[in-house]
């Protein structure tokens, strides 16, 4: 099957686009208003974008809680969800007043970040934090802003729960992460397997 996505007649009973898409990362983001409350959101668009600096990158459509913190504050945090964490993962994903604490509502442990003025996850196995550089509007061919908005931040400070170390490494049959699918679909990483890169002789 083949069809264009202006008209996107697929004829599936639900847009495949983010089954395709997948699996993504979830971008677990706390963060903190100018008003002093806390704020805890899930974002499936949302992965790392560069390793030299680390910076990572989450979007959503229109300026939703962890936009306007971000913005207001210049920080965020992103937790690592595991499969042990899922279910209040997506209790935190509840459209709650802004004000009203997600932490509070998942049953979640909300702790101070070392470097940056946001709260992180106390349950979460690993944390990064997180410095905003740019928040930006992506363009339709067209030219016009389409109604997502793009927050990128640098890694200045992570955290890492020992006990998901194993020989040196994260151990992921032990972090368990959590995954995006399509649909309310999720998945667990914890099958791994390893490929090593082709050496070709010059």
């Amino acid at each position: 099957m083949f069809y264009t996505t202006d008209s996107n007649r697929h004829g599936l009973a639900h847009d495949p686009f983010k089954a395709i898409v997948s699996p993504r990362p979830i971008g677990w983001i706390g963060s903190k208003g100018r008003d002093g409350s806390i704020n805890l959101a899930p974002y499936s668009f949302f992965n790392a974008v560069a390793d030299r600096p680390k910076l990572v990158m989450f979007s959503s459509a229109g300026r939703k809680h962890s936009q306007r913190n971000a913005a207001e504050t210049g920080v965020f945090t992103c937790n690592f969800v595991s499969r042990d964490l899922a279910e209040k993962m997506n209790l935190s994903s509840a459209a709650l007043p802004y004000g009203e604490s997600e932490f509070g509502f998942a049953g979640l442990t909300p702790k101070q970040a070392e470097l940056i003025d946001a709260p992180y996850v106390g349950e979460a196995f690993a944390v990064l934090e997180c410095r905003v550089t740019e928040i930006i509007e992506p363009k339709t061919l067209s030219g016009t802003p389409s109604e997502n908005v793009m927050v990128f931040g640098e890694v200045i400070g992570i955290r890492i729960d020992e006990a998901i170390v194993r020989d040196g490494r994260l151990d992921m049959s032990i972090a368990r992460p959590v995954a995006r699918m399509g649909y309310m679909d999720y998945s667990e990483g914890s099958d791994v397997f390893e490929m090593l890169r082709p050496q070709v002789e010059g």
